[in-house]
């Protein structure tokens, strides 16, 4: 596991040659995973409190649920849930480190501006021309993640002639870019389940070290994904086993960022998988 990537948050460098973990943080009404959303902001605050507790690097933000088929979310609406939840947790726990999950720039600058310090995009810049820019201005890290169409019509766009060649070539572009912005640290996302069957997503995992060529730190989403429970006739639920085991395949394969639901878990799984190294 040769990691050797940094990035810089708040004028700090962030060494991720020992994998990190994202902690997952829904601020949305209908979320797949249930235990991920928040109702009020003593909820809010317990969840992030027990995150950062069992050893979470990051904490993810996320107003607009990416689920498939979601419900569009106005732009009003998700400035609101996301602002006041960074806002909220940083009042507490100003020391936290909070990505915003989102593919909106006003929404990205406005979190930044709460208090944020990451911005995570499932569409790599495609779903609003200005992200970049936005990214490029505020000196952030950045992650893009790969998908095809919208949250609300991926399902439709799983046609590949060769899938790891092809997201490979998104990437590829998707670094340049974000260099052509002055975008300093990008982390790459495969995007597990976005746009992609089932099938398809193990055959990524399988080849996730392919993109380490690409000299990027990666972040990987499996967390209860439908590929661990349809796989195994379960419920998402019951999916924390089937997650653990994914993500141990995925440190061996390259991954540099866990984003999962539960942190003690996949902390487990860092500290036990680089006692191999």
């Amino acid at each position: 596991m040769d990691r050797k990537h940094t990035i810089k948050i708040r004028g700090e460098i962030v060494d991720l040659s020992t994998p990190k973990v994202m902690g997952i943080i829904n601020v949305t009404p209908d979320s797949f995973f249930k235990g991920s959303r928040t109702k009020s902001g003593t909820d809010l605050l317990k969840k992030a409190m027990k995150m950062l507790e069992e050893g979470a690097d990051f904490l993810d933000i996320g107003g607009y649920s990416s689920r498939p088929g979601a419900d569009d979310v106005s732009i009003d609406e998700e400035i609101k849930r996301i602002v006041g939840s960074v806002s909220l947790i940083m009042s507490e726990y100003p020391n936290a480190i909070i990505s915003v999950d989102t593919f909106r720039s006003r929404v990205a600058k406005e979190a930044i501006d709460a208090g944020a310090a990451m911005v995570n995009d499932i569409s790599a810049g495609s779903l609003d021309e200005k992200m970049l820019e936005i990214v490029g201005s505020l000196d952030v890290p950045y992650i893009g993640m790969h998908m095809r169409g919208t949250p609300q019509t991926m399902k439709e766009h799983t046609h590949y002639e060769d899938l790891i060649l092809e997201i490979t070539s998104y990437f590829s572009d998707t670094i340049e870019r974000c260099r052509q912005h002055g975008i300093h640290d990008l982390i790459l996302d495969p995007g597990f389940g976005f746009a992609k069957t089932i099938e398809q997503n193990f055959h990524l995992l399988n080849h996730l070290d392919y993109f380490k060529q690409l000299e990027k730190p990666l972040l990987v989403g499996l967390s209860r994904k439908s590929m661990i429970y349809r796989s195994l006739n379960i419920t998402a639920d019951e999916s924390l086993n089937g997650t653990t085991t994914l993500n141990t395949l995925a440190l061996f394969k390259g991954a540099s960022i866990l984003r999962v639901h539960d942190i003690k878990e996949a902390v487990e799984v860092v500290k036990l998988v680089n006692r191999l190294s």
